[in-house]
């Protein structure tokens, strides 16, 4: 397995391929969010079964807490507009994990997901059941 170190004070700014063998490995393209003087990196893929596992569970992490913090946000709010719009973009992700990312995580961590989106996902139709509730006993009024 060929190793590379790429040296901050002898990088000047060309365009650096380092290849590797991709299809054993998760690819994905890093959000560059930070401003700084180093090397762009524009695509990479990990190798590291291990490391994998554990990009992908931040990933997911960060996306289920998405959803709650827009569960939060509706219950405090009168439109389902959000609520309907997170439901399916919930559908699409319950998609991606099971074509994309099941592959790289066990079983076990894919039953324990499962559940959890299976609660969000029921939270989020009960929020819009409430919010259709609400309003059809307002316009009755």
């Amino acid at each position: 397995m060929k190793q590379y170190l790429i040296s901050k004070k002898n990088y000047n700014g060309e365009v650096v391929l380092i290849n590797c063998d991709k299809s054993s490995g998760y690819k994905f393209n890093p959000k560059n969010n930070y401003p700084y003087d180093g090397i762009k990196v524009n695509e990479m893929v990990i190798i590291k079964p291990s490391l994998i596992e554990k990009v992908i569970k931040r990933k997911i992490k960060n996306k289920l807490d998405f959803y709650l913090k827009i569960i939060i946000e509706c219950l405090d709010g009168d439109d389902d507009d959000d609520t309907r719009i997170a439901l399916g973009d919930l559908e699409r992700y319950k998609k991606i994990i099971k074509e994309k990312y099941s592959i790289y995580l066990d079983e076990k961590y894919m039953n324990l997901l499962n559940k959890k989106i299976g609660v969000i996902e029921k939270e989020l139709q009960n929020n819009i059941s409430e919010k259709t509730y609400e309003e059809e006993i307002s316009r009755r009024r």
